[in-house]
């Protein structure tokens, strides 16, 4: 069985030669890299120098409870301050270990309620009750926090060392509220699967075709009928790029373009509304994760009919009502009338359904992958070249110090009809060019 790697370069591509073709499995020193996130393993290190989401905005009301949280294979406490700032700190007290996450918030922090401790946002111990007047023990205690930056209705937070990189300034990141929703879904898998997932655009061809559609659906009907589309991965300043290129007929193709951002946010323009999601894959451990789902939209959303929407397949908890454990609700009856693979409309459902089949964490020294993996490739190997520039002492890819450099107009997530005779790649910088922001996901398709 053959072996290759795609070999990196600066804003390069691959050829058709080095990414297609039988094999090209990761070794199991490989697969662990990759796959495992606790802190002090190479995958750790290197996923730590990134802003991650922690949790959703509403998941912690100023006034109310301390929400307690497993990120990176760390048990944390999330807590507002009384200024309703954001803290993260590691949950167990430095005192004797008592569960930070049921304490009282007052006094400018959170205050254990085993001996009463008070720690601030950034670690300080303010108050021990029982320490003798003038003590000035607490000076030399510090418990173990996290930088907190409040974005888009989610809660990031900086797990590595050192200064925090700046946070990335990507359209969805910086939008007014009117523009973005944000949820979230649990997943029972690693988090590379959900990743992986996000890059293999022929799947759409049949893991979430419907069978029942409308005549104005084009999407759904050209990808249904060209199941062999050209892809088309370009690696750039932030990751990647992966284009699908499906024939409608001589004169035009249907083009569909979406962005990898370092270190796990997928870019997809799925609604052909004008709206794109970003679905950022955070490990709560080694074999779990939250699929985070923030949608934008340059001109602005109407945020409660969306959150409806996207909240629907979930419960409160954010675990997903068809799942593994119901068999996803899958009906032999609607694969025959509705949806391929009848379980509903919910592109979520499908996708979990997929990924979490494939065990907790997949084993991927046995699979074979073809000419449709190639963006999966390109993805695999910007994650190993940024754990090996991490281990050599170097910001890996996506990290940004210089503020002149936190500017992203090239991150696309798009769908369009796009003339035969024009370049795919050139279609939507010549749009930026003529006015419209590249980054914009405003969709242009010609009916």
């Amino acid at each position: 069985m053959s072996r290759f790697r795609c070999t990196l370069t600066v804003l390069g591509v691959c050829s058709s030669e080095t990414l297609a073709g039988e094999g090209g499995m990761l070794s199991k020193e490989e697969n662990d890299l990759l796959t495992c996130i606790g802190s002090g393993t190479p995958g750790g290190e290197w996923i730590r120098r990134y802003w991650q989401p922690a949790a959703l905005s509403e998941e912690v009301a100023a006034g109310g409870a301390p929400l307690p949280l497993r990120l990176l294979g760390e048990d944390l406490v999330l807590f507002r301050d009384e200024t309703g700032e954001p803290g993260l700190l590691d949950i167990h007290c430095a005192h004797r270990g008592a569960d930070l996450s049921y304490g009282r918030l007052e006094d400018g922090g959170i205050r254990c309620i085993y001996h009463g401790w008070l720690y601030d946002r950034s670690g300080r111990c303010l108050d021990q009750p029982g320490e003798p007047v003038g003590s000035t023990f607490h000076d030399r205690i510090r418990q173990t926090a996290y930088s907190c930056i409040e974005r888009s209705g989610v809660i990031f937070a900086y797990l590595g060392p050192g200064e925090p990189p700046l946070f990335p300034a990507y359209d969805f990141l910086t939008a007014p509220d009117e523009c973005v929703t944000a949820t979230k879904y649990f997943q029972d898998c690693n988090y590379l699967q959900g990743n992986e997932g996000n890059f293999d655009p022929q799947h759409l061809s049949f893991l979430h075709r419907l069978i029942s559609t409308t005549p104005d659906d084009f999407r759904n009907a050209i990808q249904s009928t060209d199941k062999s589309p050209t892809i088309d991965p370009v690696e750039t300043e932030f990751g990647m790029q992966l284009y699908a290129v499906r024939k409608v007929d001589d004169n035009q193709n249907f083009v569909k373009v979406r962005s990898f951002v370092m270190p796990g946010a997928s870019l997809v323009d799925s609604r052909g509304d004008g709206c794109y999601h970003s679905d950022w894959h955070v490990p709560i451990d080694d074999t779990h994760h939250w699929k985070y789902s923030i949608a934008y939209k340059r001109t602005g959303l109407d945020r409660e009919a969306d959150l409806a929407l996207r909240k629907r397949p979930a419960e409160a908890d954010y675990t997903l009502k068809r799942n593994r454990a119901n068999r996803y609700l899958q009906s032999r009856e609607k694969m025959q009338t509705d949806t391929y693979i009848g379980m509903g409309r919910d592109f979520i459902i499908h996708d979990t359904w997929a990924t979490e089949g494939e065990g907790p964490i997949y084993d991927r020294s046995s699979e074979h992958l073809g000419y449709t993996d190639r963006g999966i490739i390109i993805l695999r190997n910007l994650m190993l070249a940024g754990i090996r520039a991490v281990q050599e002492g170097r910001d890996p890819l996506g990290v940004v110090r210089d503020p002149a450099r936190n500017h992203f107009p090239d991150v696309l997530a798009r769908d369009d009809m796009v003339p035969s005779n024009v370049p795919w790649r050139f279609h939507w910088r010549r749009q930026s060019v003529e006015g419209e922001p590249a980054s914009a996901a405003a969709s242009a398709a010609t009916r």
